[in-house]
């Protein structure tokens, strides 16, 4: 559930925290007060679009942050997959609005709009004008019943998304591969050719690295050649100054005196192992320079080879491991256009049996879902009996598509009729608005079993509809928030009356500066609350025993 909202610096809200309850809390307020500000805010934490100019004038950034407790595992499967920490089943997100930029946080750990969305669609469902306005599309129709079915499904859904990749893997394959025989041959010597190409030119794997390696050092060999010799002529010797020359008299004079003193042969020792070491180095230096000589013909062959190369890696591929993989593909291309009727005979009986795996989960699923739709739209039905449609059908209509998708071949939508002797019709034909609300809330109440997600947001449940149909407007919210937390703005005293907990929205002003807060009502506040809804201008003692007594009443009909 949503333990706490922090907003800060959001429109004309300068800073405020609320804490809500289990059950159902009831926002209310003035028109104007700034209620879409607090709905806009949770929608903003959750990752919903916003404009720069959201941010408080004068400020440098705009916050929010929620606070869930859960119990979900759905939600710590998901936030183990993101490697997110999960501390006591508190989860804490954040969003901070900057002119330039923002930053979303779970539990302290900076996370992607991607990941945000993810773990927020598992914790809470914001239902607005827009989302009834939904009921309109038939794709949410079938949504709808996927999730009354879920159980049933269970796993069929990504097994048939999963062989419908496969199955349109093989048909965009064979389709493509349709050729007439000309064209045929003309492939099969293009191929040939590229094949032949690649496959004289015997290549190893690091080659050209190495080859680019033994380039620069034979394109520059006489310069070497000429450093090389100087270092000879420093350390040989062949003249007075040259070290070898110069560590060869050294060790000459060292072995006159060495009999006059033991430490001296210490000395010996380690300018003869110099002297060693050095002449070791020159012949090694001379057989360098000795090879250097003869550097041409090494170099022609190096740089054909590295042009060659470079010339394949131009046609086929940066890398040679590219040109591989080319290569290979090119392969197998010919093999297929070479035996061209078994490749095609090969690849229908692939098609054909992609397809029926196919066939067979989406005729399954249709199954499951045309026998739980008719559960379903029952339920539904004697949900919004209890919303007051006074008579009402309500029914799902199937047809089939003409091709296969992720989801199946379902073509659904749910029809009615809300008078007797009409037809029934698809929704978008008959439904108003504040029908539509309703709908959506019968709905919404038939899933409450079935939905795992813990807290519910209602904004403009109330739209086009007033007195009884309030009353059992606010009868079906009382039923969901037996299994959910829900938070609903109202303008409505039937609905305000249902509050386990209610909050209300205000705007004030100093005459300088104009900001919005919230606050918590105790019983007498919330029955003050109510007789204003109810009164309007003025409120009167009679006013205010009627929206006590409203409340009693709504206490009366709760379940929990």
């Amino acid at each position: 559930m949503l333990v706490s909202l922090h907003v800060k610096n959001i429109a004309i809200i300068n800073e405020v925290e609320v804490y809500f309850k289990d059950h159902l809390n009831i926002l209310t307020g003035e028109t104007g007060a700034g209620k879409s500000i607090i709905i806009g805010s949770i929608n903003m934490a959750l990752g919903a679009k916003v404009s720069r100019d959201i941010i408080r004038g004068g400020a440098e950034y705009a916050l929010v942050e929620l606070v869930f407790d859960t119990k979900d595992e759905a939600v710590f499967a998901a936030m183990s997959e993101l490697d997110l920490p999960i501390e006591d089943g508190q989860i804490i997100i954040s969003r901070k609005i900057m002119p330039n930029r923002s930053i979303c946080k779970i539990n302290g750990e900076n996370v992607t709009a991607a990941a945000l969305s993810l773990i927020a669609g598992l914790l809470i469902d914001i239902h607005g004008q827009h989302e009834h306005q939904s009921l309109l599309r038939k794709a949410k129709h079938l949504e709808i019943v996927d999730r009354f079915a879920k159980d049933e499904i269970g796993s069929l859904g990504q097994e048939l998304e999963h062989y419908y990749k496969e199955y349109i893997k093989v048909k965009q394959e064979y389709d493509q591969a349709g050729i007439d025989e000309d064209k045929r041959l003309r492939e099969i010597a293009f191929l040939e050719y590229e094949v032949n190409e690649i496959k004289s030119a015997t290549l190893i794997p690091g080659e050209d690295v190495e080859l680019a390696i033994i380039y620069k050092k034979l394109s520059n060999a006489n310069t070497i050649s000429e450093g090389m010799q100087n270092v000879y002529q420093l350390t040989g010797y062949e003249t007075s100054s040259s070290a070898g020359d110069s560590i060869g008299r050294a060790v000459r004079q060292l072995m006159k005196i060495v009999e006059y003193d033991d430490t001296i042969g210490t000395f010996l020792t380690q300018i003869t192992d110099i002297d060693g070491l050095l002449n070791d180095f020159n012949r090694e230096l001379s057989q360098y320079i000795s090879e250097m000589d003869h550097h041409e013909e090494a170099l022609e062959e190096a740089t054909r080879r590295l042009d060659l190369i470079n010339h394949l890696k131009s046609k086929y591929g940066g890398t040679l491991p590219e040109v591989d993989k080319y290569y290979q593909n090119c392969v197998e291309k010919l093999k297929k256009y070479l035996d061209y009727d078994t490749y095609m005979k090969k690849l229908s009986n692939s098609l054909l049996e992609a397809e029926k795996k196919v066939a067979v989960l989406s005729n399954k699923l249709s199954d499951i879902r045309k026998s739980k739709a008719k559960e379903l739209t029952v339920k539904i039905r004697e949900s919004l009996l209890a919303l007051n449609f006074l008579d009402i059908k309500f029914e799902m209509t199937f047809d089939q598509i003409d091709h296969y998708t992720a989801n199946g071949f379902d073509d659904a939508e749910f029809i009615i009729s809300t008078n007797p002797g009409e037809t029934l019709k698809p929704l978008s034909k008959v439904a108003s608005g504040g029908e539509l609300s309703r709908i959506m809330l019968g709905i919404k109440s038939v899933l409450a079993d079935k939905d795992e997600i813990e807290t519910l947001i209602f904004d403009e449940i109330d739209v086009g509809v007033s007195g009884r149909t309030a009353q059992k407007v606010s009868e079906q919210l009382s039923i969901i928030a037996k299994h959910h937390q829900i938070l609903c703005i109202t303008h409505l005293p039937q609905i305000a009356a249902m509050a386990d907990s209610h909050y209300i929205i205000e705007k004030v002003t100093d005459g300088i500066t104009t900001q919005t807060l919230i606050k918590a009502l105790n019983e007498e506040e919330s029955i003050d609350e109510i007789a204003r809804i109810l009164g309007g201008a003025k409120i009167t003692d009679r006013v205010k025993e009627n929206a006590k007594e409203m409340r009693e009443l709504a206490s009366a009909t709760k379940k929990y």
